[in-house]
């Protein structure tokens, strides 16, 4: 068995020793602390030297953790600037204004959270009075800093924009009532208060993630010369909770590597979350120390307030530290209900030395300590941290603020494991909070049990000091600004025009088509520098790699290596000032990666063109809900689902076969979706995407869109657009025709049977060549359609439902486009048979859809099509079907074609 005191390998062994002797000496002086003053004396002495070793500059790998005590000692915290009586009693104001507006709520029904803010209340108001920057910022003029508001405390930024006078009572009754127009969002949501809000956080996880890659973003726009934005900070708010979430730490490496010290998450740790604790066995600040400390983030932990200044003066053994570091989170959130006696005999009572110090506290010194003295709730506290974060140079930082969830809002809330779900406090639980805070209303106030707005006055101390801050700060926060831009000049016609001839013989992948045009849009001297490629990892998957060497890959530090293919004419070229953003395998981080860019227009003043390109199974499917963070932001740009279909990705099996994402696109309402066939559908789409969210809008029309197209890896000959006028009209609407049996040259004889082929996207090659079958093998006529988007012409239709509704007549253009088409209706795509029922109902013609539903399979492309029933055979059969049952062509046609192809 294995002595446990034996001295075990160390990796230090397989290198020479130059002093042995040295080296003993110290391992024994170790010992002899140890065994003189015991173990704890000697891991004090240990880290004292680490510390020593540390700010002499000696390279040591850092300790994950540190005692469960605040980073910043008291003696070395800076004196706070400011009126902090007056902080104070601003504050309190916007306590009581959050609680009253979720109360006032509640009697609809509504909802909303109150336990959340009043924990974090100094941790934003110290923020909003010494360093949140506005858009007038002179460190960062028209920029400011970014602030990422954890959703849960959106009463108390709004109780806060009430106070100074940019909300009124009015607005605040309509907290989560928003249908009639005047309402307040629950949560940050930029697409329902564009005024405010900059950024959506309350899809869990989303708000740190997309926080690291705007830091990012902000560091790429300095370093390509877009614009200099050195001077913000972006400051994320989060719970401890909602660190559980993947994505909450995803890019926590990202960040550290990339030295981004314009970064600063606020963790507060009130060590709750929805259900009740964190981490009721263990430690999460301990745990989120490691973790970012592991990561290489400068760690600020804020835990206890002054009152503890005491009790760590006693503590000459280190008892107390020790077992601070031992106590459970939820033992921790238990002592904040339980009287001093419990806390005694619980906390102090197990260890002798402790048992002596607790003889030295009063019961109010104890209960003031664990039920109140929080290093988050402490405004001198909270600035010393701050402070340090914004001066901290080479690395993020994180604060973890201990707070009490549910602070000041009385017994009945603080700590309690409910309290997250709790809406409402009582008449009586109001008063005693209003005494608590020391605010001026009076019993009378409230009137027929309704609890009254609290607001000092416009000209109040308390008004004009919150509003002279800001103004020293740069105006208002958080804000979101719509600068006046001037439109983007569209690019030379030629580019998009050079499109329109076709391939000629050559087969060209929509995939490719697509690079090509963005190739030469990039080259364009006016907006050009304006485009940010985006791709996770897959750049010579979707023939990107002629970009390296001309546009370079984005990297803070440049090229610090040869790379291996620099002799090559496509080598991989990293530069500081690149410009395209090749992220890794993380479709997440590229996603954050494109809101950032796509809403630079907003939060910097700078439009610019992001379009990430994407394997289509991994996009919407993974990552649905940051394109509803990118919808809610208010996004620009362009989502390239490429090696899309179910069967054109061939050999990749059932989960690289994307079926669906069409049908995910289509939940999203700022999501024009399409499915281009050919290489000047893409053209005409992407230049009229330009001309919508970054040129001349037409009247009605949003500009805070953004488009998704899906491109296929099929090699194919590219036709030359059909000649005519309204047909990039058309291609946008979503259908036209693009050939007839006549003008294809296959029209069988007079009077022969016709039908109506709609293909989307690669389908539409199957159904040319069922088109050709149709004529030459059974006599009928096929006229074939190219759908470029059932979604925009569902919603076309729909809107002329609206409008029927309001006494309008509209007639859907899908119904126009389709207006006297001969025949049944036959729509076939490589995504499932929903795609294309989306225009079913409109259709007055008889409908049916071929797709391929399902999961997919590996095979080849022919064998795959004939599995899901797409192919051209296919097809055909159906087609027969349709027309055998109007009597159009013999019933036993469709029994002959399915032997004739092998159905």
């Amino acid at each position: 068995m294995t002595d446990p005191h034996a001295i075990q390998p160390s990796a230090l062994d397989q290198f020479p020793d130059r002093d042995p002797e040295e080296t003993a000496e110290w391992q024994a002086s170790l010992d002899a602390v140890t065994q003189a003053a015991g173990p704890h004396r000697a891991a004090y002495l240990m880290r004292r030297t680490l510390e020593r070793a540390e700010g002499n500059g000696i390279a040591l790998p850092k300790l994950l953790e540190t005692d469960y005590v605040n980073t910043i000692p008291t003696a070395a915290e800076p004196a706070a600037p400011g009126d902090e009586p007056m902080e104070a009693r601003i504050t309190a104001w916007n306590r009581w204004n959050a609680a009253a507006m979720v109360t006032r709520g509640a009697k609809h029904g509504v909802g909303g959270h109150i336990a959340t803010f009043a924990s974090a209340a100094w941790l934003y108001e110290t923020g909003f009075n010494h360093f949140f920057q506005g858009k007038e910022s002179q460190d960062s003029p028209g920029s400011g800093d970014q602030l990422y508001i954890q959703g849960h405390a959106s009463p108390g930024i709004y109780a806060r924009a009430f106070l100074d006078g940019r909300l009124t009572e009015a607005h605040l009754d309509n907290f989560r009532q928003e249908s009639g127009g005047n309402g307040l969002p629950s949560y940050p949501h930029p697409r329902r208060l564009p005024w405010l809000w900059e950024f959506p956080t309350v899809s869990m996880g989303l708000g740190p993630l997309s926080a690291i890659y705007q830091a990012r973003f902000n560091r790429y726009l300095t370093n390509r010369g877009i614009k200099d934005v050195g001077g913000s900070h972006v400051w994320a708010f989060l719970g401890d909770g909602e660190m559980d979430e993947p994505e909450s730490t995803a890019a926590l490496a990202l960040a550290a590597r990339e030295e981004l010290d314009n970064l600063t998450f606020v963790i507060n740790c009130n060590l709750q979350r929805l259900d009740g604790p964190v981490r009721a066995n263990f430690k999460i600040v301990q745990e989120l120390e490691a973790q970012f400390r592991g990561a290489g983030w400068n760690v600020i932990k804020t835990l206890w307030g002054t009152a503890w200044d005491e009790l760590f003066r006693l503590d000459t053994t280190g008892a107390l530290v020790r077992r601070l570091r031992q106590v459970p989170d939820a033992q921790v959130q238990t002592y904040q209900t339980r009287d001093a006696a419990y806390i005694r005999q619980d906390f102090f009572g197990g260890d002798p030395a402790l048992v002596e110090m607790a003889k030295l506290l009063s019961d109010d010194k104890i209960l003031e300590c664990f039920h109140l003295s929080r290093g988050g709730h402490e405004a001198r506290k909270v600035y010393a941290a701050y402070k340090a974060a914004v001066e901290h140079k080479g690395a993020p930082t994180v604060i973890l603020a201990q707070t009490v969830k549910g602070h000041t809002l009385g017994e009945g809330f603080a700590s309690k494991n409910a309290n997250h779900q709790m809406k409402k406090l009582s008449v009586d639980e109001f008063k005693a909070m209003r005494d608590r805070l020391e605010l001026p209303i009076s019993d009378s106030q409230f009137v027929d049990g309704v609890v009254p707005y609290g607001h000092p006055g416009a000209d109040a101390p308390e008004v004009r000091y919150l509003q002279e801050r800001r103004a020293a700060l740069g105006g208002p926060a958080p804000a979101r600004r719509t600068h006046p831009l001037a439109p983007l000049p569209a690019p030379a016609e030629k580019t998009f025009a050079s499109f329109d001839k076709g391939s000629g013989t050559q087969n060209i992948a929509t995939t490719m088509a697509f690079v090509r045009l963005v190739k030469d849009l990039v080259r364009d001297k006016e907006t050009g520098k304006r485009w940010v490629p985006i791709v996770p990892d897959e750049a010579r998957t979707f023939g990107m790699e002629s970009l390296f060497p001309s546009l370079g890959i984005y990297s803070p530090k440049g090229q610090t290596y040869e790379p291996v293919d620099r002799d090559q004419l496509m080598y991989y070229k990293e530069a500081k000032n690149g410009q395209i953003l090749n992220e890794g395998i993380t479709e997440a981080g590229s996603m954050a990666d494109f809101i950032a860019a796509s809403t630079a227009y907003s939060t910097h003043g700078e439009a610019m063109i992001p379009f990430y390109i994407f394997y289509s199974m991994f996009g919407w499917q993974r990552t649905a809900d940051q394109m509803w963070q990118l919808g809610d932001q208010l996004g620009r740009g362009f989502l390239v689902g490429a090696t899309a279909g179910r069967t054109t990705l061939t050999g990749e099996g059932l989960q690289h076969a994307d079926g669906h994402s069409p049908v995910i696109a289509a939940t999203n309402p700022a999501a024009l979706s399409y499915d281009p066939a050919f290489a000047y559908e893409i053209a005409v789409i992407v230049k009229d995407g330009l001309r919508r969210m970054y040129g001349e809008a037409a009247p009605g029309e949003d500009q805070n869109v953004f488009y998704y197209l899906t491109v296929y890896n099929e090699p194919m000959p590219q036709p030359a657009k059909p000649a005519g006028p309204g047909v990039d009209e058309a291609i946008i609407k979503g259908l036209y025709r693009f050939n007839t049996a006549e003008s294809a040259g296959i029209a069988p004889v007079a009077n022969a049977a016709r039908i109506q082929l709609l293909g989307s996207g690669t389908a539409i090659h199957w159904t040319l060549k069922a088109q050709k079958l149709l004529a030459e093998e059974w006599g009928v006529a096929a006229d074939v359609w190219s759908a470029t988007s059932w979604t925009e012409l569902r919603r076309d239709a729909l809107d002329a439902d609206a409008a029927l509704l309001r006494g309008e007549e509209r007639v859907p253009y899908v119904r126009q486009a389709l207006q006297g088409a001969e025949g049944p209706v036959l729509a076939v795509s490589d995504y499932m048979r929903q795609v294309p029922d989306q225009i079913a109902q409109w259709v007055e013609q008889d409908y049916s859809s071929l797709g391929a539903d399902g999961f997919g399979l590996s095979d080849t492309r022919d064998a795959a099509r004939r599995h899901f029933g797409v192919d051209a055979e296919s097809i055909v059969v159906a087609a027969l079907a349709q027309l055998a049952r109007r009597g159009e062509v013999k019933a036993t046609a469709v029994k002959e074609a399915r032997e004739k192809y092998g159905l």
